[in-house]
């Protein structure tokens, strides 16, 4: 599986496609291309999902991980936010975070395999029109990850 690097000057529209695919609350090109602009973010992308980060002052931030229905369960999502991860720590990160929706429990399996643990919880976090309010969980991987099924500091 063939994970890239996008450029910051990449067409967003393609991941606009894509998170229209994951999401309720898709984003769209527009937002996409401000935070590609932005200082410090990047994108990983490979066919059928991305991920999109950005790292600043010795932390990273999952802005956003989206894989497309179809393509799940085959270890994409695994290879972007590792992906992600090592070019964080490349980057001087040492850590990181992410929300994720407590209901999402296919996310919550990938991100504890990957090392990450629970540091925080946003009450309400995920306001949707005609859902209820769902709260996230603030996660946190110690950079560089540990490798898959291996907690941090368990050797």
């Amino acid at each position: 599986m063939s994970v890239a690097l996008l450029a910051p000057t990449a067409d967003p529209a393609p991941l606009a496609a894509i998170h229209a695919q994951c999401f309720d609350e898709a984003w769209g090109a527009r937002t996409f291309a401000e935070l590609l602009a932005s200082p410090g973010s990047f994108v990983f992308s490979a066919d059928g999902g991305f991920i999109l980060a950005r790292a600043a002052g010795g932390e990273a931030e999952i802005l956003t991980l989206a894989v497309r229905p179809a393509d799940r369960r085959r270890g994409l999502a695994t290879a972007l936010v590792g992906a992600a991860a090592a070019h964080a720590a490349g980057r001087g990160a040492d850590a990181l975070f992410l929300e994720v929706a407590i209901s999402n429990a296919a996310a919550l399996s990938l991100y504890t395999r990957m090392g990450f643990v629970q540091t925080g919880r946003r009450k309400a976090y995920y306001a949707t029109p005609g859902h209820a309010a769902e709260d996230a969980l603030v996660l946190r991987g110690r950079l560089p990850l540990p490798p898959l099924g291996k907690s941090p500091g368990s050797g």
